[in-house]
Formats: structure tokens, C-alpha cells, sequence
């Protein structure tokens, strides 16, 4: 499963980089070049709620701290910790950006 993944993200590297190439080129407009860049964005993975909480422990940050920084309420991230509620949207971004680069890239 985890050699698919590579192979996957390997492949989409290799179409955008090609994509760009021609953009650059040329022969494909920027528009064009926009549904590229939006084809090969990886994947949003999903968190469960122990996921979410152990990332904000790594993080070393509180519930309070750790809503701020997501730009959500306290009362969110407890519900997302407690699996009441998932996160979608900016806010699930958002913890995949935390998850890949660290809590710093909020900051």
C-alpha cells in the first residue's frame, strides 16, 4: 500500500513537472496549467481523534493554543479530540499542513 502511495505521488510529480515544462514552453496556457497544478495536489488524508490529539500533544501546544493556530474554537478541537465531530475543509488542510511540516508553519 505504502509503495502504491509513492508510485501514485511519483507519477503526479512527473505529470506536473511535465505540464510546467510545456507551460513554460508555451504550448499549454496558464489556464491550462492551473487544472494541472489542482490535478496533482496530494490527497487530503482524513484524522481520527486520537490522530488529532496526538498531533496537538506533539505539537506541544493546548486545546486553546492549538484552536488558534487552526483559526477554530476550543470547543472544535475538543469535539474533534472527543470524535464528536471531524474536521473538514481549511480546517483538515490545515492539520495535514501541521501533520507534514510541523505546527511551526502556522506561526
Amino acid at each position: 500500500m505504502v509503495k502504491e502511495k509513492n508510485l501514485s505521488a511519483e507519477a503526479f510529480k512527473a505529470v506536473h513537472e511535465l505540464a510546467s515544462d510545456l507551460c513554460e514552453l508555451g504550448f499549454i496556457d496558464a489556464k491550462k496549467m492551473r487544472e494541472y497544478d489542482k490535478f496533482c495536489l496530494p490527497p487530503l488524508r482524513p484524522f481520527s481523534a486520537a490522530m488529532i490529539k496526538r498531533l496537538r500533544l506533539r505539537s506541544r501546544l493546548s486545546q486553546v493554543v492549538f484552536a488558534a493556530a487552526l483559526n477554530t474554537s476550543p470547543s472544535t478541537v475538543r469535539q474533534w479530540e472527543q470524535g464528536l465531530k471531524q474536521p473538514s475543509g481549511t480546517s483538515l488542510k490545515l492539520l495535514n499542513l501541521v501533520a507534514t511540516r510541523g505546527v511551526e508553519v502556522l506561526f
